[in-house]
């Protein structure tokens, strides 16, 4: 993509970062955000609230494409104030969005609303896709479930709306890298629980090529995960992970364990623990190959982005 305008909503995160990284150098970005930062070349940040009307709307005029990332990280304690915000930050960023790109008179070509790919059940017998994958009920499914309704709900004759459910994100600059590192760095990189649940994920520059190419070709509509074609067990990641980062040997947290350490740092456990076996079947179909398919080269690009003194204690 070159010389296009992409507008960017809840940008400043981990994800949003590796966006303008990878399109800001030919490309016209605005981001929408809480807490602007101080502009930079081809990338623009406007205030909004995230669900009230206001000056960020007229960004929308004439954009080729739309991104939402907007919403409350779950890294959180699942108290029922944090559980109300984590549906409110979805539910209305994205309603308030609809408005926005119903009210313009130019609206964008493409919008992609993220989702997330642990709307799927907790599976260890079978991989889920977008044709076979199934949900159950709990708080994390709820919320990717109505987060996907609010999106699917609202009509718009003039853009195409695509839902990207995104796996477990990696990258240089901070997301799971950060914390999984720092557990290899201090030798308790090894398996979470059992470690034989699954792990779905995806290199930060395949989520932006794949945003890139559902922009480039207009057949491509509904629903696609974004994960990585070739998840792996919880113990093959941290294997992995601790290869790259040059440590032979990582003590495991069993389960007793992170339920100690989740409530200490204020986190929940189904984050580690929960089996998301998730492949991207329709993108793959469609043509889309991944430059990531594989952890180890994943993990290898990354890794030897990062000063040694992030994962080496000397």
């Amino acid at each position: 993509m070159k010389n296009k305008t992409i507008v960017i909503a809840g940008g400043t995160g981990f994800i949003g970062e590796g966006l303008i990284d990878y399109f800001s150098e030919n490309n016209q970005l605005i981001i929408l955000s809480r807490q602007p930062q101080t502009d930079r070349p081809n990338v623009t940040y406007r205030y909004w609230d995230g669900r009230s009307l206001g000056e960020w709307a007229a960004s929308l005029e004439g954009a080729d494409l739309l991104i939402n990332l907007a919403g409350k990280s779950v890294n959180c304690r699942y108290t029922e104030a944090n559980k109300a915000a984590i549906f409110a930050s979805r539910t209305n960023s994205t309603a308030i969005l609809g408005e926005a790109v119903r009210q313009a008179k130019n609206p964008p070509a493409l919008w992609i609303n993220s989702a997330s790919a642990t709307i799927y059940r907790h599976a260890e017998d079978r991989p889920m896709d977008e044709a076979n994958g199934e949900m159950e009920n709990d708080f994390s499914v709820q919320v990717c479930k109505k987060w996907e309704k609010t999106f699917n709900d609202i009509t718009l004759p003039h853009t195409r709306k695509i839902v990207l459910r995104i796996a477990v994100t990696l990258g240089k600059q901070g997301g799971v890298m950060t914390p999984y590192l720092n557990l290899v760095k201090f030798g308790l990189g090894g398996h979470q629980g059992s470690g034989r649940q699954m792990f779905s994920w995806v290199h930060i520059e395949d989520v932006a090529r794949m945003m890139e190419w559902l922009y480039e070709h207009p057949e491509c509509s509904g629903t696609y995960n974004c994960s990585a074609p070739n998840p792996v067990t919880n113990k093959i990641f941290m294997q992995t992970l601790r290869k790259a980062a040059g440590h032979a040997f990582g003590l495991p947290a069993f389960e007793w364990m992170l339920q100690i350490g989740a409530a200490l740092i204020g986190t929940e456990t189904e984050l580690l623990l929960k089996s998301r076996w998730v492949l991207p079947a329709r993108i793959t179909q469609a043509g889309f190959t991944f430059r990531y398919p594989h952890l180890q080269g994943a993990f290898e690009n990354i890794i030897g982005a990062l000063p040694r003194r992030r994962y080496h204690l000397f």
